[in-house]
């Protein structure tokens, strides 16, 4: 049984549905880009009625796949005004796929008066709306904390905090980790906390099933000797063993020695102060006060790339800390103390806003002469000018892309409307053709190139690249957690699963597909939105201002832009 659960804003009713047959062969991403496409307007206005937010698990969500269970979440965006899907890790999806759902829909819009709602699927199932004004004003670690002791400890939690209410543009939805049982984990780019303010939802939260649901296997035998080698291969995967090990983190070394990740605001220089905030450094610090690293995030990973950090005493302070934060909260503002880029995490967690979009945003305030470069208690402050909703902190909440009009930033990192992520597009050519044509704006999972071997700075061969990243991503994100989707698509691997649980012919070209018909229906949503070649390409200042650190331009020719969109 996969069954739809959509709630009513506006007149408070929930239905329930079969998924649709059409739908069958699409999870995550793609059934987002299917039910946005047949049921949202594109026109519409992201915080208005026609607005729908869609949150849904994969393909192999259910079953006892590895990284099977990412929770996408997704809308029209707020902060692009075009299609968006954001996934993430945690419990949430797990909890709803025992459960035998497969997407929650929520839908219209309540009246200006009506009270706060909570989203409560029973144990038994039964999907019910509950009061919430009571915790209206809370942040997510406080929410959270009251939610489990009202609901127990094992209930799951998808939850927004002050910016979601405040409709902050740059908002998120965090959900509990499995690990550490706190909103770490973010579906977070984009905006789409806000939908789920504008929806008068505080939290989703999903208790654990009493009579879990099983997958209906075609072939479960088959499917067990292929998670076997799965999981053997992964295990024994050199190319693995940094996310195992360290986790993203692990990327701060490389990207920061070639120029790829930001410096004060995208300026194109190599971090002189890399070594303050190096990978040994972060491993160093996840040892304080019995921190652990190698913990998964969802039920079953073996991949295990995520790590608790205590402070000296053994206190909880953040978990999950990812490159994209230490990249663009510490060397794109110029600030290279570890223990300040630990507390934005945990804030940004707390208010519920995206770590990528917030550090963009400080480094144009420093760009702006707003507060100084790499000051550390400055960047801390305009953080908690969101927290409080001061009219500083309310414009903060607007994104990058707003900040930097407001304030006359010429040199403004972002496409769509959408903060880049933490990679120079100069350095990095392929990236930029990805973050210039890519339907969900400069996203560092919508397809990254690192992997095709070229020369990041050639010219050449760089479009072919993005697209075979772009499909790779848009397919990887109807199925698993883009860390272990490499050892998936081994001929024996995907396709066996794929005929194990649902039976029927498969190989990896038919399953590419997936991918393809993906990022169709996400282009012409864009299109439809009143997308243009204007709105394919990166800002300006990319083309036209070297980087000093390879002296190299984005010189990708906006023709060759355009092929590549028309190639989606």
């Amino acid at each position: 049984m996969s069954r739809v659960i959509r709630v009513n804003v506006k007149n408070k009713e929930i239905s329930q549905e079969q998924l649709r047959e059409e739908y069958r062969f699409f999870g995550g991403r793609g059934l987002i880009a299917k039910i946005m496409t047949d049921e949202v307007d594109p026109s519409c206005d992201p915080l208005g009625a026609g607005n729908k937010l869609i949150l849904c698990t994969g393909l192999l969500a259910g079953s006892n796949i590895p990284t099977a269970h990412r929770l996408s979440v997704g809308g029209k965006s707020p902060l692009t005004g075009g299609i968006k899907e954001a996934n993430s890790g945690g419990t949430a999806a797990y909890a709803i796929a025992r459960h035998g759902i497969k997407a929650i829909i929520l839908e219209d819009l309540p009246a200006e008066n009506d009270p706060w709602q909570i989203l409560r699927i029973k144990a038994d199932g039964k999907p019910e709306l509950i009061p919430a004004d009571q915790y209206v004003g809370l942040n997510n670690y406080a929410l959270v904390e009251k939610l489990k002791e009202r609901f127990g400890n094992k209930t799951s939690c998808i939850t927004i905090g002050r910016a979601g209410e405040w409709l902050y543009r740059n908002s998120s939805l965090q959900v509990t980790d499995f690990s550490v049982g706190y909103p770490t984990r973010s579906a977070a780019r984009g905006g789409l906390g806000a939908i789920m303010g504008s929806k008068k939802i505080k939290a989703i939260i999903i208790e654990e099933s009493s009579s879990p649901h099983s997958f209906p296997y075609h072939d479960k035998e088959l499917v067990q000797e292929t998670r076997k080698k799965l999981v053997q291969n992964t295990l024994n995967n050199p190319a693995r063993q940094w996310v195992m090990t360290v986790g993203t983190p692990a990327l701060v070394d490389r990207m920061g020695a070639t120029g790829f990740m930001p410096v004060r605001n995208f300026s194109g220089e190599i971090f002189e102060k890399l070594e303050n905030i190096s990978t040994q450094v972060y491993l160093k610090r996840v040892e304080v006060g019995g921190g652990k690293n190698s913990l998964p995030c969802q039920p079953g990973c073996i991949l295990r790339c995520s790590g608790r950090i205590n402070d000296s005493e053994g206190n909880f302070v953040t978990s999950g800390l990812e490159y994209e934060t230490i990249a663009l909260c510490g060397a794109n503002c110029d600030i290279d103390d570890m223990e300040t880029i630990i507390q934005i995490d945990r804030l940004c967690d707390d208010l519920g806003v995206d770590t990528i979009e917030t550090g963009v945003t400080i480094g144009i305030c420093m760009e702006a002469g707003k507060i100084p470069w790499g000051d550390s208690e400055a960047a801390l402050s305009l953080i908690r000018e969101m927290m409080e909703g001061t009219e500083l902190g309310r414009l903060l909440g607007q994104g990058a892309a707003k900040v930097g009009a407001a304030f006359g930033v010429k040199r403004i990192p972002a496409v769509k409307g959408q903060a880049m992520s933490g990679y120079d597009s100069r350095n990095i050519k392929g990236v930029g053709v990805t973050y210039a044509t890519s339907p969900m704006g400069a996203d560092h999972t919508a397809g990254l190139t690192m992997q095709f071997g070229l020369d990041p700075l050639q010219k050449e061969g760089q479009v072919d690249a993005s697209i075979k990243a772009q499909t790779s991503s848009a397919c990887q994100d109807n199925f698993v957690c883009m860390f272990g989707w490499g050892d998936f698509t081994q001929p024996d691997i995907l396709p066996n699963i794929m005929k194990g649980l649902y039976g029927g012919d498969w190989d990896m070209d038919k399953i590419m597909e997936i991918g393809k018909e993906t990022l169709k229906l996400e282009v012409a949503f864009n299109k439809a939105a009143g997308f243009t070649e204007e709105d394919n390409k990166l800002p300006e200042f990319f083309r036209t201002m070297p980087s000093p650190a390879t002296g190299s331009v984005f010189d990708i020719d906006k023709e060759d832009l355009a092929m590549a969109l028309d190639a989606l």
